[in-house]
């Protein structure tokens, strides 16, 4: 019963098995004219002596008539008849090819097959063993030495510009090592084929892998060009995609904002990567702009020069670059003259800086009667004991510079924000 069985599962492996391979095949070239008993003898000697030759072809019968070649006999796989069939027709004088060589069906034979193929194996297994004894050695040498070399703290932070990038090489080295390990482990082992086939499986998987996870992918890629080139500093006053604000961190996973109203905003790397980025703190000089409309009657000249006279006056203007002043526009009812100075960021808030200078601009240019003529209609009722204010400028008073300060409770806001988690990716000397 158990030999009935195995018999079938063999023939099942083997489909070829319960059909007569019963089919003729013609080698390639001319046939020749003359034939002769001779030719059939020669034939007939040259395909016995090889076929004695190889063990697998030993129990095999050969005719020969008329350069037909008739072949019988049983072998116990599939792969040997391919063989035979390849032979044959090489030998010279042959013009067909009968080939009637079956598969064994005698459980015996096949199970002696299995068996000599088995310890065939097995022997190469053993032979190769200490190959692969070598190759497992040296890969785990090489893993070991990769591990230690990712390990090495200080010599990563001396290339890599900040953590995020030191992190990364020591990942790189760990996957580098193993990679090496597993390249030299399957070649010191003779299994060129099966790195041939990891490699490309490793290929297509890192390909499927890039359209799977683009969106991280293009994430880190923008995390790592952002912690390189380092475009602002903490700290920094930045607009990006319309949203302005300081710059608390840089993580791995986005960039994020203080605005000037105490929010936080956390935009993806990659939006600022790609967007149009301002940084209004990486130089310290900057100019504000203010329009000023004057009386259309009256001389834009003078008071254009009133604006520049102004605006030199004013403590918190630098002198170089010197202000600026023009005329901007006009219309029926009023001419337009844009100023402009430049202030130091460094212990000034620009904010308020404008917002003082227009002020300043607004009562000079109404002192000298440069602004136009109010167009509202008013109707005040007149109360006794009650003072009417006055609806022109208040002349300014003096100012230090000091009040025109940065604000130190937003100050102190941004700095407690800036405390160090270990995640942040910017320098805080990167200029």
């Amino acid at each position: 019963m158990i030999r009935a069985f195995l018999l079938v599962f063999l023939l099942a492996l083997t489909p070829a098995a319960a059909q007569q391979v019963d089919q003729a095949e013609t080698p390639t070239g001319t046939i020749p004219v003359n034939s002769d008993r001779a030719s059939d003898l020669a034939i007939f000697s040259r395909i016995s002596s090889i076929l004695a030759q190889l063990p697998d072809f030993d129990a095999l019968r050969v005719q020969v008539d008329a350069g037909v070649v008739t072949l019988t006999g049983e072998v116990t796989e599939q792969e040997t008849i391919d063989r035979l069939r390849g032979l044959i027709t090489r030998v010279d004088g042959v013009v067909a090819i009968e080939n009637k060589v079956r598969l064994s069906t005698d459980l015996g034979t096949r199970l002696d097959s299995v068996r000599a193929r088995f310890q065939s194996r097995l022997t190469q297994v053993v032979a190769g063993l200490p190959f692969m004894g070598l190759g497992l050695a040296v890969g785990a040498v090489i893993v070991l030495l990769g591990g230690w070399v990712s390990r090495r703290q200080r010599v990563l932070a001396g290339i890599a510009p900040n953590p995020f990038i030191a992190g990364f090489l020591a990942q790189a080295i760990r996957l580098c090592a193993w990679i090496i390990a597993l390249v030299v482990a399957l070649d010191l082992m003779g299994a060129r084929a099966l790195l041939g086939t990891l490699l490309g499986a490793a290929g297509i998987f890192g390909l499927s892998l890039s359209f799977a996870a683009r969106d991280t992918i293009e994430g880190f890629v923008a995390t790592m060009l952002l912690s390189l080139r380092q475009p602002f500093s903490p700290n920094d006053l930045i607009e990006v995609a319309g949203m302005r604000g300081r710059v608390i961190r840089l993580t791995s996973r986005g960039t994020t904002l203080l605005t000037l109203d105490g929010n936080h905003i956390r935009i993806p790397n990659q939006i600022i990567y790609k967007a149009v980025l301002t940084n209004y703190t990486r130089n310290p000089e900057r100019r504000f702009m203010v329009d000023l409309a004057i009386d259309p009657a009256a001389d834009p000249g003078p008071a254009r020069d009133l604006a520049l006279k102004t605006l030199v006056a004013m403590p918190f203007v630098l002198a170089r670059p010197e202000p600026v002043a023009w005329l901007d526009s006009s219309g029926p009812e009023y001419v337009v003259i844009r100023a402009g100075g430049w202030v130091s960021q460094d212990g000034t808030d620009f904010d308020l800086a404008r917002g003082e200078a227009f002020r300043l601009l607004r009562y000079a240019f109404d002192s000298q009667g440069y602004l136009p003529p109010e167009p509202v209609h008013r109707i005040q009722l007149e109360q006794p004991g009650v003072t009417r204010p006055s609806l022109r400028p208040v002349q300014p008073v003096d100012r230090r510079l000091s009040e025109l300060g940065p604000d130190a409770a937003f100050e102190e806001m941004v700095e407690r924000e800036r405390v160090d988690d270990g995640r942040d990716l910017l320098s805080p000397s990167a200029r």
